[in-house]
């Protein structure tokens, strides 16, 4: 029996995957094999010896405490695209907010009320104030062609927009379902000079956080408008509003408002409503579910931030999974081991992702104690799994 303990509502389309013959699924469980969790924060949590996973139904992983999960050998899986429709859409409405001064000239003509019959002659000779340009014709730069990305650059094609994409990090499954009309920038400068809208669809990394300060701002085209549905802290506020006063952009549509940013009229902010569709909670809670079910039962790896992408056909009689540290020897020291006990591999695979790798074999008879803990005894092996 598998324990999966819940540390959010999660949507009941992704728990219903779970054979209740082999899980238990719930906010309280003792010693539980994996967590399935949302926005809970994990940081301060004392993870039990039991615990093997962590899903995320999402896609950010900055409530999880990444690299202690690493070290304690627990999978950290996330949802990569189950959202992406969902963020796609409303980027798309912000697109179209951040040009035609939508939100403002609501708010205007709620300031009509009671004029009573001159509420028309009013908006008539007002409207002029809200006038904004069209997407046609005019280019957008997507940085970041991820699941999101890729959707937004393909949309925006059909709204009749010439579309610059960046992304030095383009995956070859990515790169078939960008459309063949979406320019390849070579540099995010290329973005900068040429774009009357951007869109950011980066993580918040070392290298992504703060890149859109004063620098690289004064590159952009005057009058640009800045879309941000990606991470708060790939924008310097201070910088973004000088430049906002200054009319060098035009519009900042974000996600993740702060204090600094909010009340200024060049700001059109929003409370983290990009992925806030129960589509997309369904999605993100029944991908989370496959990828713990794939991993408990048969130790694959799909969709993980602190380990590679590691997955097998089922051979033999058993399976032993090895998370270890990434260095030299590791495959000789783990078969000198299963063959001193006796076994033969069937067949055995091994991924590494920076520090961390994975090895899964698959052994042709019974593995017995004495063999996983030799298994367990080899210098730089985090935890062993066993799979009949």
């Amino acid at each position: 029996m598998f324990y999966i303990q819940t540390m959010n509502k999660i949507s009941p389309y992704g728990l219903e995957l779970f054979d209740r013959n082999k899980y238990r699924c719930g906010d309280e469980q003792e010693n539980p094999d994996a967590l399935l969790v949302r926005s809970a924060s994990l940081h301060e949590m004392e993870f039990p010896a039991s615990l093997r996973a962590i899903a995320r139904a999402g896609a950010g992983v900055n409530n999880i405490p990444v690299d202690r999960c690493s070290e304690q050998g627990i999978v950290v899986f996330n949802t990569p695209g189950a959202n992406a429709n969902a963020v796609k859409e409303l980027v798309i409405c912000g697109l179209l907010l951040s040009a035609r001064k939508v939100f403002p000239a609501m708010e205007w003509v709620q300031t009509l009320k009671g004029q009573g019959d001159q509420v028309s002659k009013l908006v008539e000779q007002g409207k002029s104030k809200f006038s904004g340009p069209e997407l046609l014709g005019k280019r957008l730069g997507v940085i970041g062609l991820g699941a999101i990305g890729v959707k937004v650059a393909n949309f925006a094609r059909h709204l009749g927009m010439e579309v610059y994409g960046y992304d030095p990090y383009l995956s070859v499954e990515t790169a078939w379902n960008v459309s063949r009309d979406i320019v390849r920038a070579s540099s995010l400068k290329e973005i900068y000079e040429n774009c009357d809208f951007i869109t950011l669809h980066v993580p918040a990394t070392a290298e992504t956080k703060g890149m859109i300060n004063s620098q690289t701002i004064e590159m952009m085209k005057h009058g640009v408008r800045l879309l941000n549905f990606a991470r708060g802290d790939l924008v310097v506020s201070e910088d973004l509003l000088a430049a906002l006063d200054e009319k060098q952009v035009r519009c900042y549509v974000t996600d993740f408002p702060d204090d600094e940013m909010l009340g200024h009229p060049g700001v059109l902010a929003m409370p983290h409503l990009a992925a806030s569709t129960p589509e997309s909670e369904d999605n993100c809670a029944k991908m989370a579910a496959q990828e713990l079910i794939e991993y408990l039962e048969n130790g694959n790896i799909k969709n993980s931030v602190n380990l590679p992408s590691v997955s097998m056909p089922r051979s033999g009689n058993m399976r032993v999974t090895l998370i270890h540290k990434n260095i030299p020897a590791m495959i000789t020291k783990i078969a000198a081991v299963i063959a001193d006990g006796g076994l033969n591999i069937e067949n055995l695979t091994n991924k590494s992702k920076k520090d961390y790798a994975y090895t899964m074999v698959d052994i042709g008879g019974e593995v017995g104690e004495q063999t996983l803990q030799a298994l367990r005894a080899i210098d730089g092996v985090i935890r062993v799994g066993v799979y009949h």
